[in-house]
C-alpha cells in the first residue's frame, strides 16, 4: 500500500479546505450555498487513539475557523449517539461528522438525516445501512492481512496465536477478524488461531488471554485489533505473568497490533511488541472536515484519486475515502511522518 508523507497529505488536504473556504465566504447560509453549523459527535473516550483524534478534530476546526456546534461525546453509547445528532439538527446543523461504533443501529439516525438533506460523514466506520455523503476510512481488510502475513512470516508459518478481535457489530471488527481468518487459512494453516471476541474492550482481552495462555503456555503471537484498548492491559498482564520478554529473546511472543499510537510506538522501540498498522488519526479529523466542507459547499461526491493520496470508491449507501494505513516494525518507528511522532510538535 502506498503512501505520501502525513505532512505533505495534510497540508495538500488543508490547502484544499482552505480554498474551497474562500470560494463560499460570501455565500448565503444552507447545505448546498457553502454556509451552516457543523455537528461533530467523537465517539469515545476510553482510547488513546481516538483522544488523539479529538485532539486533531479541536485543532482542525480552530485553524480552519469552521462553524460548528460544541463538540459532544457518545461514549461508544449508539443512543448517545442518536440523541446527539438529533440536537445537532434542532440547533441547526448543515452537515454531521460522526463515528458510529455499532455499524448496524445507526441506519435509522443516518436516514432521518438525508430525509432533512444533511450530510453524514463517518469516520473510520461504514454504517452498514443508511445513507452517507462519506465515509473516512482506511482499508480495515488490509489491517487484518498484514497482521495475519506479519505474523505468518515472523513465526515461520508455525505456532498458536491470540486474536483480539473488535466487537463484531463492527464493520471494522468484521473487517480485520474476517481478512486475517482468511489469510491464515490460506497461508498458514499450521498457525492455531485463538478468536477471542473483546467489543473493544481491554478488560475483556486481558482475562480471555490470561485464561487462553493458561491452557496453552506456547501462545508466541498476539494480533491485537487495537491497541488503543488493549495495548496497556496486555503488556501488564505478560509482566505479571513473566512472559514479556523482549524481541530478539528466546520466549518473545511477537506481537502486532492496529492504531498506530504513541505508546505503541514506544512499545516497539522498547522491543515489547513487533508491529502496528497505524491509523491516521490526523487525516481522519482534517480529511472529514474536509468532506464536510465539499458537502456544505453542494459538490457531489463522485469515485476516483484525491489530492490526499488516497482514493474514493463507491459503496452500496454512498462514498468511501480509503486513506493510506503503513504497517510500522522497527524499521520505520522513527520516521517523521508517522502521525504518532509529529505530537507536540
Amino acid at each position: 500500500m502506498r503512501f505520501r508523507t502525513t505532512s505533505v497529505a495534510l497540508a495538500t488536504a488543508l490547502l484544499a479546505v482552505s480554498a474551497l473556504s474562500a470560494c463560499n465566504r460570501d455565500s448565503s447560509d444552507g447545505a448546498g450555498s457553502g454556509g451552516g453549523k457543523v455537528g461533530i459527535d467523537l465517539p469515545r473516550s476510553d482510547s488513546d487513539f481516538w483522544n488523539s483524534y479529538q485532539q486533531y478534530m479541536e485543532k482542525g476546526v480552530k485553524s480552519e475557523e469552521l462553524d460548528h456546534l460544541p463538540l459532544t461525546n457518545s461514549q461508544n453509547d449508539i443512543g448517545k449517539l442518536a440523541a446527539n445528532v438529533q440536537t445537532f439538527q434542532d440547533q441547526g446543523a448543515k452537515a454531521v461528522i460522526m463515528a458510529p461504533q455499532d455499524t448496524g443501529a445507526i441506519a435509522e439516525t443516518l436516514n432521518n438525516l438525508a430525509e432533512k438533506k444533511i450530510p453524514a460523514i463517518s469516520v473510520d466506520t461504514r454504517p452498514d445501512q443508511g445513507d452517507v455523503y462519506m465515509v473516512v476510512r482506511a482499508d480495515n481488510r488490509a489491517y487484518g492481512e498484514q497482521a495475519c502475513k506479519y505474523l505468518g512470516d515472523q513465526l515461520k508459518g508455525k505456532g498458536k496465536v491470540v486474536e483480539f478481535q473488535g466487537d463484531l457489530a463492527s464493520i471494522n471488527g468484521r473487517d480485520r477478524s474476517e481478512a486475517f481468518k482468511e489469510c491464515m487459512d490460506k497461508n498458514y494453516p499450521d498457525i492455531k488461531v485463538f478468536e477471542l471476541a473483546t467489543e473493544w474492550k481491554g478488560e475483556v482481552a486481558s482475562a480471555k488471554l490470561q485464561t487462553t495462555m493458561a491452557a496453552h503456555p506456547d501462545i508466541n503471537g498476539i494480533y491485537m485489533q487495537a491497541g488503543g484498548v488493549f495495548l496497556e492491559p496486555t503488556l501488564a498482564l505478560l509482566e505479571q505473568k513473566k512472559r514479556l520478554v523482549p524481541a530478539g529473546e528466546k520466549g518473545h511472543i511477537t506481537i502486532i497490533s492496529n492504531d498506530g499510537i504513541p505508546q505503541e510506538l514506544d512499545a516497539i522501540r522498547a522491543g515489547k511488541i513487533d508491529a502496528t498498522v497505524s491509523q491516521p488519526a490526523d487525516l481522519y479529523a482534517n480529511i472529514a472536515l474536509y468532506w464536510a466542507k465539499k458537502a456544505l459547499a453542494g459538490e457531489k461526491a463522485k469515485e476516483g484519486p484525491t489530492d490526499h493520496d488516497s482514493t474514493v470508491i463507491k459503496i452500496p449507501n454512498g462514498f468511501e475515502d480509503q486513506l493510506p494505513a503503513p504497517l510500522v516494525t522497527k524499521d520505520n518507528v522513527d520516521d517523521p511522518k508517522l502521525w504518532a511522532n509529529q505530537l507536540d510538535k
